[in-house]
């Protein structure tokens, strides 16, 4: 199960690096080919979404399904299980919730970018008609 949250985590970092580079100023004659580049890898990357959703019924799943531990009813070492349980499906979630926003913002900047790109070309066309 670990390898599953392994990928995401490298889904979400790689998402992250290309929002980064594409919002990072002075990067103009490499923006073309990364634009390019990140306009291609956005469909592979959709299926973070129905895999993050599996992965997030997953930890749903594990949650209702968890033995109570409350009060007296369970050893000390049992007790720390269940926490450490607790903070691991806490700490899956926020990656599953970095994973989806990171895709949400690298599609938005994306179609930004585009948008931009193809409106100056705009302008210079106009320009160069005067």
């Amino acid at each position: 199960m670990a390898l599953e949250w392994v990928v995401l985590g490298y889904a979400a970092a790689a998402e992250a690096i290309m929002v980064v580079l594409l919002t990072m100023p002075g990067l103009d004659g490499l923006r073309k080919g990364l634009v390019a580049v990140t306009r291609n890898l956005l469909k592979p990357f959709l299926s973070i979404v129905p895999f993050c959703l599996f992965l997030l019924m997953d930890i749903y799943w594990k949650y209702e399904t968890m033995p109570s531990c409350e009060g007296d009813s369970c050893t000390p070492s049992e007790h720390l299980r269940h926490q450490k349980s607790m903070m691991k499906s806490q700490r899956n979630a926020l990656l599953i919730a970095a994973a989806l926003v990171f895709y949400w913002i690298l599609y938005s900047v994306t179609n930004l970018v585009v948008r931009i790109e193809h409106l100056n070309q705009r302008i210079e066309r106009l320009r160069n008609k005067d």
